[in-house]
């Protein structure tokens, strides 16, 4: 048998060492991505490849049964598994299974309103990375028992010190246990988890059914940068020649059908159905049979881990297993003719395919269980995020794929799914399996999901799992998470120990009626570390970014005068957008708003919103500041004291500019413990698309983005660490009082306000016209972040900054690798350029950029890092 990683072995010199189990749990393909020429992809895991669910299933249970051989049975009693979104939600409910009757729970990248966080953390290298924690119970995780935490492929290590980190302040242990299918980590991967056990005080055990490594050849990195244009820019036929399609393109080779990118010759098409032509083509769709069975999914029992699983969940899931099998074999085809001297595989019904849906994967993998069970021949996969490139041939891991668009109206915004080595594959019938929030008219689309399994399989069945809703779970004393806010009427819990707001001249040099502070004052603690030891800290997993500060940038003479010069060229431009915004706001917000800013970037903004309505319409409306961290979350204390104070619904968080809309996805999570804010955010410039309040959606020069506190009220960045943030505490910052000699906040907001009036009749006519215009975000910048991401190789859409402001941040507090401009790009550059100059770093001028410019921070940082090319980038 052909081992699928033989494709991309033999043309790039790629070689796995390590265990001889090795080639039978991973396969290799390629994606698009110029720093690592290889995709690992699990032949056991039912995620790219289906797989018989039998194995996938068997393959977790086994590393359960090792887990609580490890541990013995009495501390095996006391755990509770932590599995990651998405690709390993089944793998670790299966360990669970295995390990007995341990609690399950993983994460989600999914908000559900009205279920608090008990926590969350960062995948650094992951094209989607924010991770929640959402237990229905929250004293799920406040145990003391092991915590049992499974992943697909232990590659770096730094999710789960991110995740261990991130969870040990609030739920300290003496014991943790790593469970994944291969470990592919290097030596100093290895030190690195030895050693963070070591400063935690706890035991961390590593169970996988593999270990390695992957040796890469000189020059892979080109050879595979060929390949991939080769087979992106054409298409595979029969001969082996390429089309000049590409892979997505209307028009591609005839008979692939819709969304389908494969080579002819792999499979059966569409074999049994209506209108199918021979082996290996197909002579048009027939008409797509799509059948819906009604499960009867066992009442009050989740459909996942995304809320909590329990053992008594598990008995009432396994008891009902059987019939739901028998329910959705009903509606099973009798088996497909098969073409002379094709052999079909042992089974006693159609060949079928179960696909689930993201992080939908044990419900599915558990239905097919139970079909396999029963003698039906099955398989098992799921639908994924993850771009791949597709190349039909035998030594090669991702054959055929199909791209349709997202049908579950994600929280990050709309864009391409993806479901590999379906078509083509042999299959008489595909179940989808999804849940009752992912069924949705794009799901039945034209150009949805079934349409695209219809074109290529002869029937498709659906079948809906209810949506768990958990009950809003009672606070526990010993559980930290934190409870939803209560109606108005009721104050929020703790509130009457939350102090009052900090005000100038005592904390900034912003005006007392300007803003208040929901921040707590850490002027006399030092908090400032070097850029670079800041960055490796950051990129290591060793800290968060919001644990400490960076060293306050001064500005040289030449850069002032940017900043001024700018101030005058642009103050008018900015004063438009603040009255545009204001309008939109007030215009679509009844009553008298509450401008609540995103410190501190969104504080200046905020303050000009407030001058507008002040001059424009005498009104005086309230000004706050809060914090939001990303990865952690708003200050849930600032919204229980705003709920005490305000009406939540009055409450509008106003920004700065959107770069990648990584904050505007963080809010509308964190706001779903709060029930009653509107999870919207009202910003100057939204060239991320990103929201539907904005005043212009254009990438141009802030000049408030051009410095740091010396423009925002000479505020620090926010601050958020156990040590000094408690339960009942307001986020930190600190007041730079000994920069007075350098502020300019006020000139800033001041230069913008005297053009309030020659811009009055401009912001007219921009309202009128915003009120009638269809403003619902596109996402157009989440989706170029995510191809530059993978274009220079980065793979952490964190490190990728785009947008003016962001870009400014980047070279003032970050180890800036290289900075993207759009071609033509002038005045609103001049400061960009500057400050690279200044550090050293390449300004790349490139065409069709969605954005005036585009930071991105130096990838894999360590203080070895002497190239801005990163060749010399220490290899961690």
């Amino acid at each position: 048998m052909v081992w699928t990683g033989t494709w991309v072995a033999e043309r790039l010199g790629v070689e796995l060492i390590g265990d001889e189990a090795l080639p039978a749990l991973l396969g290799l393909a390629l994606r698009r991505n110029p720093k690592r020429a290889h995709l690992l992809v699990s032949s056991v895991l039912g995620k790219h490849v289906p797989q018989r669910p039998s194995v996938v299933y068997g393959s977790g249970l086994d590393l359960g049964r090792r887990v609580r051989d490890l541990l013995g049975e009495a501390e095996a009693a006391r755990a509770v598994v932590l599995g990651y979104a998405e690709t390993a939600t089944a793998l670790g409910h299966a360990v669970a299974d295995g390990l007995g009757p341990a609690p399950y729970l993983h994460s989600t990248r999914r908000p559900v309103p009205g279920v608090a966080r008990a926590g969350g953390f960062e995948e650094s290298h992951s094209h989607a990375t924010s991770h929640l924690l959402l237990p229905e119970d929250p004293a799920l995780l406040a145990g003391d028992g092991p915590l049992v935490l499974v992943d697909d492929e232990f590659s770096t290590g730094n999710t789960v010190l991110n995740t261990v980190r991130a969870l040990h302040e609030r739920y300290p242990r003496e014991r943790y246990v790593v469970v994944a299918l291969v470990d592919m980590r290097g030596p100093a991967d290895r030190d690195r988890l030895t050693a963070f056990a070591a400063e935690i005080g706890a035991r961390v055990d590593l169970v996988t059914l593999a270990a390695g490594t992957v040796r890469l050849p000189a020059g892979v990195l080109e050879k595979g940068r060929e390949l991939v244009a080769r087979y992106e820019g054409g298409r595979s036929t029969g001969d082996g020649t390429t089309t000049g399609a590409a892979p997505d393109a209307p028009g591609a080779q005839p008979g692939t059908g819709p969304g389908l990118v494969r080579a002819a010759g792999a499979g059966r098409i569409g074999a049994g159905g209506d209108g199918a032509g021979p082996a290996g083509t197909a002579s048009g769709p027939a008409a797509p049979e799509v059948v819906r069975v009604a499960l009867d999914w066992p009442a009050g029992v989740p459909d996942g881990g995304r809320h909590g699983f329990t053992p008594e969940h598990r008995v009432r899931l396994e008891a009902a297993l059987p019939a739901m099998a028998a329910r959705i074999a009903e509606a099973l085809p009798a088996p497909a003719p098969t073409a002379p001297g094709t052999a079909r595989t042992e089974g006693t019904g159609a060949r079928v395919l179960v696909l689930g849906f993201e992080e939908l994967m044990y419900a599915p993998l558990r239905l097919a269980t139970a079909l396999e069970d029963a003698g039906h021949d099955v398989r098992s996969s799921t639908t994924t995020r993850s771009p791949v490139l597709a190349v039909d041939d035998p030594g090669y891991a991702i054959r055929t794929r199909l791209v349709f668009p997202a049908h579950d109206d994600p929280a990050d915004g709309p864009g391409e799914r993806y479901a590999y080595n379906v078509a083509g594959a042999g299959f008489d019938a595909v179940v989808v399996v999804v849940d009752s929030a992912a069924d949705t008219p794009r799901l039945h689309a034209p150009d949805g999901l079934l349409a695209r399994l219809a074109a290529h399989i002869p029937r498709v069945v659906l079948a809906v799992v209810p949506s768990y809703v958990p009950a809003t779970a009672p606070a526990r004393p010993s559980a930290p998470a934190l409870p939803s806010v209560p109606a108005r009427t009721a104050a929020p819990e703790r509130s009457s120990m939350l102090p009052e707001p900090l005000r100038g001249p005592a904390f900034s040099s912003y005006a007392p009626e300007e803003v208040g502070w929901l921040l707590q004052d850490l002027s006399d603690v030092e908090l400032e570390a070097p850029t670079e030891e800041r960055e490796e800290a950051i990129q290591s997993g060793g800290a968060h970014y919001a644990e400490s500060l960076p060293v306050e940038y001064q500005p040289s003479a030449r850069y002032q005068d940017l900043f001024h010069s700018a101030l005058e060229a642009s103050a008018a431009r900015i004063a438009r957008a603040v009255g545009t915004v204001t309008e939109t706001v007030l215009a679509e917000r009844a009553g008298r708003p509450v401008l609540v800013s995103l410190a501190r970037a969104g504080t200046p903004v905020g303050v000009l919103m407030r001058r507008w309505a002040g001059a424009r319409h005498g009104l005086d409306l309230p000004h706050y500041a809060v914090s939001i961290v990303r990865g952690r979350g708003i200050d849930a204390n600032a919204l229980r004291w705003l709920a005490t104070h305000h009406d939540p619904a009055d409450v509008v968080f106003v920004d700065g500019w959107t770069g990648k809309g990584a904050i505007t996805r963080e809010l509308a999570a964190a706001l779903a413990d709060f029930p009653g804010f509107e999870p919207e955010i009202a910003v100057l410039a939204d060239p991320g698309s990103c929201v539907r309040t904005y005043g212009t959606r254009e990438d141009f020069l802030i000049p408030s983005a051009c410095l740091n506190s010396t423009v925002s009220g000479l505020i620090s960045r926010t601050v958020l660490r156990s040590d000094l943030v408690g339960p009942d505490d307001f986020h930190g910052a600190k007041f730079y009082r000994e920069l007075a000699g350098a502020d300019v906040s006020g000139l800033f907001l001041d230069a913008v306000a005297a053009r309030f009036d020659e811009v009055a009749e401009d912001v007219g006519t921009d309202v009128k016209e915003l009120l009638t215009t269809d403003r619902t975000p596109t996402w157009e910048g989440w989706a170029a972040v995510e191809r530059i991401s993978e274009e220079y190789g980065i793979h952490d859409v964190n490190l990728v900054k785009p947008g003016v402001g962001e870009t400014t941040r980047v070279l003032l507090r970050r180890v800036p690798w290289k900075i993207l401009a759009k071609r033509g790009a002038g005045d609103d550059l001049a400061h960009v350029r500057l400050l690279a100059e200044q550090r050293g770093v390449p300004v790349e001028e490139v065409d069709e950029l969605p954005y005036t410019c585009v930071g991105l921070i130096h990838p894999q940082y360590t203080r070895g890092a002497t190239g801005a090319d990163g060749k010399a980038v220490t290899s961690r």
